[in-house]
């Protein structure tokens, strides 16, 4: 159909294909709540008001309706599937459009990668749009399987569903002027740039502002993220699996500041995708703990909307499309009816629509290990050691000064203190590179737990009791192809293949789902209590989030940026 179409259906001289009929509308572009008839046609909202007439006609006998929800900022391999299978996810809980940094892959493949991403979601039920991956690798103090500079970029600036430069992880090197950061963002300064500065302050905050930066979605208190909206950063609000932000920074949420604050998943599994929701939760949340309806429901979609200049989305309103969802009570929004572009794609928790098929896609092996470098021993060089402390529900990590377990001459896991090794071996360029240290707070009592997940490098990571399940894991991991696996000794107590880039299945998410919450459940048995270490171990080698991390090159102080050795000589 054309423009000519729809403004005859706006004016009623043609019949609209659907008409909501005593909907109570939710706008959130003037803050009011009303009953109204919603005229709907090729994809997009016509009108607002009585007297259309349609194909289809719904009486929706005074249920809300409002905007679709929008995600600000996720990064969909972290769901463990691909684009489709992600959408039955989501739109089921009302979130029909997502803007998702790809550099999980991206650090994996390369442009490959990202090309991987828009070519499965092209035709898709999902709105998919892509902010170019600002840092690949995150640092020079990790191996990753590919390097992006900004000529490499350059190809992504024009793309139609390209919106920007994403989250810019080096947010030293941006404060401190380095050339290569500041060439991505010059390349794209007339397009949206993302932020990503934990813990940043003063004038190293403004410097990174002063660059261009206009958003943040690693604020963990409401101090932090006060100054930073301050200074002129638009605020995500992040509620992931394992970054759970959101009710610490609801004080932050006023009537005044609350249409510069959006809100964002990040990373989230399939269980946290399936059982609670995506943005849907994040606003049922907010408005348990006191938060207005309408500004809730703001933060979900036209903040967002507007932050990244979506002008056709965020708003149920003439000229936009028809991207909204229904439900009953607006005190626990809980979609009953999800639409994309007019079509009713989701009801009552379940998609009614399917998926379109996959055409098969090629991507290159990226499981590269010098299976003669795996050598798990670490000779005692001190009595103290560096140990990276996890912090329950944060990315964030404690940097620990611990006395040293050691027998026959080699640092050796010690499973009273929970101090469990802990190494990053190198899986894309075959460099043999090993990272090894300890981590406390696993709280394994035998066994070992093992992954290509690992942000954002994605190398091999294991954490273990002892160098014989250390090795079984790695070796399992090795031979799947990538996945994650749960081992004890010699034995397989549970695996999961992903065989796209080692971060993805193409697998229906409810079977990944099951194979997900099974190595949780194996890996609880061997004494770990954590809500989900897997998506905690994925953290614990991002050199950029603070305090200590380890990268195939070694254990990284982040707050001084730099690589330390593991023994206090």
């Amino acid at each position: 159909m054309s423009l000519t179409d729809r403004l005859a259906a706006a004016r009623g001289d043609i019949p609209a294909d659907l008409v909501l009929r005593r909907a109570r509308l939710i706008n959130v572009i003037s803050g009011e709540i009303y009953e109204t008839d919603i005229a709907i046609h090729d994809r997009y909202v016509v009108g607002l008001g009585a007297g259309y007439e349609a194909h289809q006609q719904i009486d929706l006998n005074g249920k809300y309706v409002s905007p679709a929800f929008i995600d600000a900022h996720v990064h969909i391999e972290s769901s463990l599937v691909t684009p489709p299978q992600f959408s039955r996810a989501v739109l089921p809980h009302g979130v029909t459009t997502v803007i998702t940094d790809p550099h999980e892959i991206a650090n994996v493949l390369g442009l490959e990668g990202i090309r991987f991403m828009l070519e499965r979601a092209k035709n898709g039920l999902l709105n998919m749009y892509v902010m170019a991956s600002s840092c690949v690798p995150a640092t020079h103090m990790e191996t990753s399987g590919a390097r992006l500079e900004a000529d490499d970029l350059q190809p992504l600036v024009n793309h139609p569903w390209v919106l920007g430069l994403a989250e810019v992880m080096n947010y030293p090197g941006v404060a401190y002027g380095d050339s290569g950061m500041l060439d991505k963002i010059q390349l794209f300064e007339s397009k949206v740039l993302d932020g990503h500065c934990p813990a940043m302050s003063g004038k190293l905050l403004n410097a990174y502002v002063t660059a261009g930066i206009q958003s943040e979605h690693e604020c963990t208190t409401p101090t932090e993220a006060l100054e930073k909206l301050r200074a002129g950063m638009t605020i995500f609000i992040r509620e992931g699996t394992a970054t759970r932000n959101l009710e610490p920074l609801l004080p932050l949420i006023t009537p005044e500041n609350h249409m510069n604050i959006c809100f964002c998943t990040d990373d989230r599994v399939p269980a946290s995708l399936i059982d609670d929701g995506s943005i849907d939760y994040m606003v049922r949340v907010a408005i348990a703990h006191g938060v207005d309806p309408i500004h809730a429901i703001r933060m979900g979609t036209i903040n967002t909307a507007r932050y990244f200049g979506l002008k056709k989305l965020g708003a149920v309103a003439p000229g936009r499309y028809a991207d909204l969802i229904v439900f009953s009570n607006l005190q626990h929004i809980v979609p009953e009816m999800v639409y994309r572009g007019g079509q009713l794609v989701a009801q009552n928790g379940q998609m009614v629509v399917d998926t379109p098929p996959l055409r098969p896609l090629d991507l290159r092996s990226t499981m590269n290990v010098r299976l003669d470098t795996l050598d798990f021993t670490i000779p005692a060089t001190g009595e103290q050691i560096h140990v990276i402390g996890t912090i329950e529900d944060q990315i964030v990590s404690k940097h620990l000064i611990e006395d040293a377990l050691i027998k026959e001459g080699y640092f050796v896991s010690d499973v009273e203190r929970d101090l469990l090794k802990f190494a990053v071996i190198e899986r894309h360029r075959a460099t043999g590179n090993i990272g090894k240290g300890f981590i406390k707070g696993f709280g394994l009592k035998c066994g070992a737990i093992a992954g290509t997940v690992a942000h954002d490098h994605h190398n091999l990571t294991v954490i273990g009791v002892d160098d014989t399940s250390i090795k079984t894991a790695v070796h399992t991991v090795i031979e799947m192809g990538g996945g994650l696996v749960v081992v004890d000794g010699e034995t397989v107590l549970a695996r999961l293949s992903l065989p796209v880039a080692g971060l993805m299945s193409e697998e229906p998410i409810e079977a990944v789902r099951a194979a997900y919450d099974e190595l949780i459940s194996q890996a609880h048995k061997l004494g770990n209590r954590m809500t989900d270490p897997f998506m905690t171990m994925s953290f614990m080698g991002l050199e950029v989030i603070p305090k200590l991390k380890l990268t195939d090159m070694g254990l990284v102080d982040v707050e001084q940026f730099k690589i330390i050795g593991l023994a206090i000589e």
